[in-house]
């Protein structure tokens, strides 16, 4: 059976010149205020963010925008406006897609037969979870699909 760190290694590789996402991580300071800052990037499958070096678990995506002058009907609206505001002023370009409060993934634990994140060995096969609610699925399947919708969304 292939280990997690295997598949995921080769998935890395599969992805060469395909866009990456940025990374961000939230900041504060009494000059420049809240923002999010940029710290680095990587490819966007699903549950899993991956690097060229390690497997993160997504958190909150959002897309770097300018809040504009509105009124909001829902608090929950205007917090999304501003958390997409900080990330412009983190130095983020309007539009782009960032990842914010993503967690490493330690795949060696995986490997091992524990369990990391999103990722767990279950009866020897790596395997995913691949929602909150959702069961478990072979790691190898999930990347493939993964892998096969990024490329078409990379082309289309």
């Amino acid at each position: 059976m292939t280990s997690a760190s295997a598949l995921l290694t080769r998935t890395v590789q599969s992805l060469d010149g395909i866009a990456k996402e940025g990374l961000g991580e939230q900041r504060v300071s009494r000059w420049r205020g809240r923002r999010i800052v940029r710290v680095g990037e990587a490819w966007h499958l699903g549950v899993l963010l991956l690097t060229d070096t390690h497997a993160l678990a997504t958190a909150e995506v959002l897309r770097a925008a300018d809040p504009g002058r509105r009124g909001y009907t829902a608090e929950s609206a205007r917090a999304r406006a501003e958390r997409r505001a900080e990330a412009l002023r983190g130095g983020f370009d309007e539009g782009d897609v960032v990842h914010v409060g993503w967690s490493v993934i330690d795949v060696d634990a995986v490997d091992a037969g524990g369990s990391s994140g999103p990722l767990a060995l279950v009866d020897g096969v790596p395997s995913v979870r691949w929602s909150a609610a959702g069961g478990l699925m072979p790691l190898e399947a999930y990347l493939r699909e993964r892998v096969s919708l990024l490329r078409d969304s990379a082309e289309g």
